[in-house]
């Protein structure tokens, strides 16, 4: 039978678009429903809660694009500092990080003889790659990618925050509290259930926590709310 490699697909390979989406759809549901309940709490006519909300929406997305940028682009920073100062070593002292790259793969468990054999023909190949990779734990699938996590987190924080705000705007306005938080919490389950899934991660605790913290923070902000329609 002949031989057909065949490309292998790891979760690894999601980990930077998966965890800037993830972390957008959750903020976008909890912060939003949140604000939406406690505005509602607080006995606001509906107007003002979905004015609230959708400004809610825009702010935050754009908050999130911001921050996931200017966080990914300092490890992307730090990611060229390191790679500048490994090229610089590698062109002063190639003979010291060749005895620096076979030690590790003797660490490894690999023979000191095969190890060097190793080195020698990986540093011929790709040295710079070979040393990001082996020597600082970087390499394509993982590497910082700020305009990427930038962009998914505020386009799956702006659909987290709609699904709330379209709740409160088809639920009565007597019903706005419970309908928000119920739905809210639905949606924070399903978005457990999916990127447990995606991600490769157990389920039920995934979703557990999502929810788990989702209610909590909605429960809190009611709670103001409510202090503060009881003060007014």
């Amino acid at each position: 039978m002949p031989n057909r490699s065949h490309p292998e697909r790891h979760r690894t390979q999601r980990i930077g678009w998966l965890r800037a989406a993830v972390l957008g759809a959750n903020d976008g549901i909890v912060s939003t429903a949140s604000l939406l309940v406690g505005i509602a709490a607080a006995s606001t006519g509906k107007t003002q809660v979905l004015v609230a909300g959708v400004a809610a929406l825009v702010a935050g997305a754009m908050a999130m694009a911001a921050g996931e940028y200017v966080s990914v682009s300092s490890q992307a920073d730090t990611e060229e500092a390191d790679l500048s100062k490994e090229r610089l070593e590698l062109a002063n002292a190639p003979d010291h990080e060749l005895r620096e790259l076979t030690a590790i793969y003797v660490a490894r468990g690999v023979e000191p003889a095969m190890a060097a054999d190793v080195a020698r023909q990986l540093t011929a190949h790709d040295a710079l790659g070979t040393h990001a990779r082996d020597e600082l734990g970087l390499s394509s699938v993982v590497s910082a990618r700020p305009v990427q996590a930038a962009m998914a987190s505020a386009a799956s924080f702006a659909v987290g925050a709609a699904l709330p705000l379209g709740v409160a705007l088809l639920v009565p306005e007597r019903s706005m509290v419970l309908g928000v938080a119920g739905m809210s919490l639905l949606f924070l389950a399903a978005l457990g259930v999916m990127s447990a899934r995606v991600g490769g991660a157990p389920v039920a605790r995934a979703t557990a926590r999502v929810v788990a913290w989702g209610a909590l923070a909605m429960a809190a902000t009611a709670g103001v709310g409510a202090l503060f329609a009881g003060v007014a």
